[in-house]
């Protein structure tokens, strides 16, 4: 039995399942060593946080964060091959970064084993980046069942968890209780805004989602709305970008909002996903400067960017992309899951297909029996 685990994440979501698969290995290995790279879900399970994931958390291009992640990275392949040597190393999520950590600490060290848990979404875009995994990992721990079969095809060891959400997420909550608490109006219905996670998403969305919401409420005396604002980012750097709102912002509670809204504006990301085992009906709307959009469309593989949307494979949610990421597009779209019964059942019967594609396997669980019985 091994004794040392290292663990790299790279943002809050990476964090939370981190947590809840040291919570696991505890379960049946007490005695494990384990380090890494996370916050504070990493940390209450017991693992000793070598470095905070806050300077990894950026998105774009800029010197500054190419210089960080460089200088991060060497500072934990430093630490990984000189000082704490592990048995084996766990990579969650963040391609970019734990693909080059994997090929580095391969290169020192072809005996270290490397498992990538939630892997890069190579069927998504920069396809080639299977070859790094299987140069460099030595067991993908694949979320969805469509990745199986696409790493098993190149020959790379692979286990499919199911995803983390399917046994993760808390119930729908009490919209009685939940509208009483944040002093709501039972009767108007709830248009829910999730801006993102990243100070990225922040700068090139906000602006426009609170635009788009104040279309609606011009137009709509019977809507009331929630902006959210993500539990990993501080209120200076959300307070930047939200500037001046009469909308009400609430804080670590999107699962909540998610279930009790009655349609959603939402950057993308596994929160759509969210939604969708909710079947909420909602709207995707993402942008960000046109030379990262063309870099982007370079480099994908497939036309489709919200998760349920892939997981489907069929359009079933709006996704208003870039130069269609307009205020009036989006109040739009909107006013026709209120307002449109047909389009709106439409939706909700096409997000209740998704859940049934995706396996009730308890990922967490999937994930720490593979690691434990190297």
């Amino acid at each position: 039995m091994f004794k040392k685990l290292f663990i790299i994440t790279g943002e809050h979501s990476g964090d939370i399942h981190a947590g809840r698969v040291v919570d696991e290995l505890r379960k049946t290995c007490p005695d494990l060593i384990i380090e890494g790279i996370g916050g504070e879900n990493l940390k209450n399970a017991g693992a000793k946080i070598l470095f905070n994931q806050e300077k990894m958390s950026a998105v774009g291009f800029s010197f500054k964060i190419l210089f960080d992640h460089i200088t991060l990275g060497k500072r934990v392949v430093d630490y990984l091959t000189k000082e704490f040597k592990p048995d084996l190393v766990l990579l969650i999520d963040y391609g970019a970064f734990n693909l080059n950590i994997a090929k580095f600490l391969k290169r020192n060290n072809k005996n270290i084993k490397i498992f990538y848990y939630i892997p890069p979404q190579i069927w998504a875009s920069r396809r080639w980046r299977i070859k790094a995994v299987k140069k460099f990992v030595d067991k993908v721990l694949c979320i969805f069942p469509f990745e199986k079969e696409l790493y098993e095809q190149e020959e790379i060891t692979t286990h499919y968890c199911g995803h983390p959400l399917i046994s993760q997420l808390p119930p729908p909550a009490n919209r009685d209780v939940f509208f009483e608490k944040h002093g709501l109006d039972k009767n108007k219905k709830l248009v829910s805004v999730f801006p993102g996670s990243r100070t990225f998403e922040l700068k090139n969305l906000m602006e426009i989602f609170i635009k788009s919401i104040r279309i609606l409420k011009k137009s709509h005396s019977d809507i009331q709305f929630l902006v959210s604002h993500a539990p990993n980012l501080s209120d200076d750097v959300f307070n930047k970008y939200l500037k001046e709102t009469e909308f009400k912002v609430i804080k670590g509670e999107n699962q909540a909002m998610l279930s009790v809204s009655d349609a959603l504006i939402l950057a993308s990301g596994t929160v759509a996903l969210e939604a969708a085992l909710y079947q909420t009906p909602m709207i995707i709307s993402y942008r960000g400067p046109w030379l990262f959009y063309f870099a982007y469309l370079a480099v994908r593989c497939i036309n489709r960017v919200c998760l349920p949307n892939i997981i489907a494979d069929k359009d079933i949610v709006p996704e208003l992309i870039q130069g269609r990421a307009r205020a009036g597009l989006i109040a739009s779209n909107i006013e026709q899951l209120l307002y449109d019964e047909e389009i709106r059942q439409k939706q909700i019967e096409g997000l209740s297909t998704v859940k049934n594609l995706l396996s009730d396997k308890i990922s967490s669980c999937e994930a720490a029996q593979e690691i434990s019985i190297i």
